[in-house]
């Protein structure tokens, strides 16, 4: 299913002549075409030659990681793949956070969506219903900062996009990753080994060989050989990306001394969670200032210069979480059951309609196969790790930033989301407490020795964009938006297997209700390899 993935390609969208790789051609395609008919045929073709091709072998997999499960004493392949969370109650515990999650998120969908209504009109965005999926600047629909330029609160006012800048001066990948370790090394943190400069693939290869561009950080277990394999490319959401990956190696570095079997992340999603620290220090207007990508003269305490700030970074972490959620879920419920595997494609538009508000730009069919357009599902590497570490990763941050001084509770000068702990040994000394840990301790233990507690908690999260929030429901209410999508009508969305039609006999069991809904991000780490979302 991996290598049908990844020597996927499409044509061409206006002479069809052209063969395209999702990397490069296709992701910036969906990221700067605003085109509403190229948009929809790349995103259709996609799932045409990923996707639909693996789907008979997905049906015959499943079957396999049953019977796998069984022999394990499992009740079924979705319980196997979540006991390294040490919890008999994970999926409902997911099912709650995202719950308490979903509030923030329907602001920002109803904001975006009205934006795209604007933009659009109504005969391709209603100002009520779901987003189509095709229109939000990523194949997957899981972050939407692509579009940003369309969506931006305050246009006249800065915001932190500083890919232009990073072009203007002649960036290229190797400065990027040179970028990365130098933040934390000011932190007191290890620097990159020799081989890994040496080893490492920073950029897509000019020979024309075939290549899984996932972003992916590889750890060889002998003490000295740590890499990155990322087709880089010169911009900001890249620049985000090789500081994610960097800080797996950081991790990796960290915890080398211990057993083998220790040599992991607490949990599945710690090291993902670790992974992101940096990346949110590295997104504030003061560090692209000190490395000279943002103007002095621009005012990051202006109201409306924040607001623009929180909103863009809204667009990556709080637009990811719904889907990060529902792959999982996806997973799950085929696993266990609460879908065929037949019908398996319009459960999932079931779950992208209830979770993450979204519907596909034409009706599709059961015998399509769309989560398989997916890198994680196709080469089964698990996702709910992801939604956990964009929880964890604030949680940790929260502790950095506090440990460091730049971030004082109820100080208005020293909010959380503009907290950069750069240069700053005290908060280095505490992040490297932890990941020495590795796997040598329950992940409750490694959480309480970062941030004083035990515990999965979204309150760090919550206050991080709260000033956002605000905004957004103030906003909402003034352009009297409903901040909601409706239920969905699965028939109209998707041709279901015969059978699971809307008045046959069979139905969705828990079409409401917890154990239906449970989307979930999972986080995996697989072997030595950590894969970005």
């Amino acid at each position: 299913m991996g290598a049908i993935y990844s020597k996927a390609k499409v044509k061409e969208y206006y002479n069809l002549k052209e063969d395209y790789s999702l990397e490069p051609h296709l992701t910036e395609s969906l990221a700067t075409s605003r085109d509403p008919d190229v948009l929809k045929y790349y995103w259709t073709q996609w799932r045409e030659k990923s996707g639909k091709e693996i789907r008979d072998m997905y049906k015959t997999y499943v079957d396999i990681y049953n019977e796998a499960a069984k022999l394990n004493k499992f009740k079924d392949a979705s319980l196997m793949k979540i006991v390294d969370y040490e919890s008999s109650t994970f999926k409902e515990e997911m099912e709650s956070t995202w719950q308490g999650l979903k509030p923030l998120y329907q602001e920002l969908h109803a904001y975006v969506r009205t934006k795209l209504n604007k933009h659009y009109g109504d005969k391709v965005v209603s100002r009520s219903g779901p987003i189509p999926a095709h229109l939000l600047g990523n194949m997957w629909a899981q972050q939407w900062n692509n579009i940003a330029d369309l969506l931006t609160p305050f246009p006249q006012k800065p915001n932190i996009n500083v890919t232009g800048e990073m072009i203007r001066q002649g960036w290229t990948q190797e400065i990027m990753f040179q970028k990365a370790d130098d933040f934390f090394q000011s932190m007191g943190l290890d620097p990159m080994p020799k081989l890994f400069w040496k080893r490492s693939i920073l950029k897509k290869p000019d020979d024309n060989r075939e290549l899984t561009c996932h972003a992916s950080a590889w750890d060889f277990y002998d003490g000295e050989d740590f890499r990155i394999k990322q087709c880089t490319r010169i911009n900001q959401e890249d620049f985000v990306t090789v500081n994610h990956e960097m800080g797996h190696i950081q991790y990796y570095l960290q915890y080398k001394h211990q057993p083998h079997l220790y040599r992991t992340g607490a949990n599945p999603g710690f090291h993902e969670g670790v992974a992101d620290i940096v990346s949110l220090a590295v997104g504030t207007a003061t560090y692209f200032k000190r490395i000279g990508l943002l103007a002095d003269n621009v005012d990051i305490e202006d109201e409306e210069t924040n607001i623009n700030i929180l909103f863009g970074m809204a667009l990556q972490r709080i637009a990811f979480l719904p889907f990060g959620y529902l792959v999982d879920k996806f997973r799950w419920d085929v696993f266990s059951g609460v879908t065929s595997v037949e019908n398996m494609n319009c459960h999932w538009w079931k779950l992208r309609h209830e979770i993450q508000g979204l519907k596909p730009p034409s009706r599709r069919s059961y015998q399509d196969f769309d989560a398989g357009s997916k890198y994680h599902v196709a080469a089964d590497v698990g996702y709910v790790r992801y939604f956990t570490a964009f929880i964890y990763e604030f949680q940790f941050y929260r502790a950095l930033c506090l440990k460091s001084g730049k971030y004082v509770p109820g100080d208005p000068k020293k909010p959380l989301h503009r907290c950069n702990f750069y240069g700053s040994m005290e908060a280095g000394d505490k992040l490297r407490e932890m990941l020495k840990l590795g796997a040598s301790k329950p992940w409750k233990e490694a959480m309480k020795t970062m941030t004083g507690q035990p515990e999965m908690s979204t309150d760090a999260l919550r206050e991080y964009f709260r000033p956002l929030e605000a905004w957004l429901k103030k906003e909402n209410r003034k352009a009297k938006v409903k901040v909601d999508w409706g239920q969905v009508k699965l028939d109209d969305v998707c041709e279901q297997a015969p059978g699971y039609a809307a008045k046959g006999k069979r139905s969705y069991n828990g079409s409401s209700g917890l154990s239906s809904s449970i989307s979930a991000i999972v986080v995996v780490f697989v072997a030595a390899i950590l894969m970005r979302y």
